[in-house]
């Protein structure tokens, strides 16, 4: 399937769910179901821009659709980085204290990553920033794609990360042997 995507520019799709240039509010839609299918939801992860307020992506059309996530038992896992977390408008304190994981990537000047995995078989990535702004003033792309060939880079990538910034390393260098899930070991299902 061949989709236009400008005057000269055509973009050949095989197996992706959408490519859109550019990435309008009524796509979010689109993206929004992504994220509340009918089947159970178990994980999500997040990789928001130092530009982006995860947050603010869902608010006109989805208050706290992160936060609801969560409390549908959906664990969310962000990774971000050190000058996010202090930026206005942040959410990363809400988060955090609702029992949302989230860590910092303190080895990099920017976690530029810009993408999402859902349940290990959807992969949402593009140049979008998961901003309110980007999605309603930029010409972003986007794209959704449950190609395990695409995604497993995606996901090997946001494992190796968090467990780089995993906080125990910092404190104890030699994770204990006993410890078999170290990728989650430190997230909270709700209450």
């Amino acid at each position: 399937m061949t989709i236009r995507m400008s005057v000269m520019w055509t973009v050949k799709m095989l197996g992706l769910a959408v490519v859109a240039l550019p990435l309008g509010v009524e796509l979010l839609g689109l993206l929004l179901r992504r994220l509340r299918p009918a089947r159970t939801l178990n994980e999500v992860l997040f990789f928001p821009s130092e530009l982006a307020c995860v947050e603010h992506i869902f608010t006109s059309l989805s208050p706290g659709a992160v936060l609801a996530l969560h409390a549908r038992g959906v664990v969310v896992r962000i990774l971000s980085d050190r000058d996010y977390i202090a930026i206005s408008g942040s959410q990363i304190g809400v988060l955090r204290k609702a029992g949302i994981c989230v860590r910092c990537d303190a080895n990099s000047v920017h976690m530029h990553h810009k993408f999402a995995l859902v349940d290990g078989r959807l992969l949402i990535t593009g140049s979008l920033n998961w901003t309110l702004t980007a999605v309603q003033s930029n010409t972003e792309n986007l794209v959704v794609t449950e190609e395990a060939e695409l995604l497993r880079p995606f996901a090997e990538e946001f494992h190796r990360l968090w467990e780089r910034n995993d906080p125990a390393r910092c404190l104890h260098p030699k994770r204990p042997k006993h410890n078999s899930d170290s990728r989650t070991y430190d997230c909270q299902r709700p209450r």
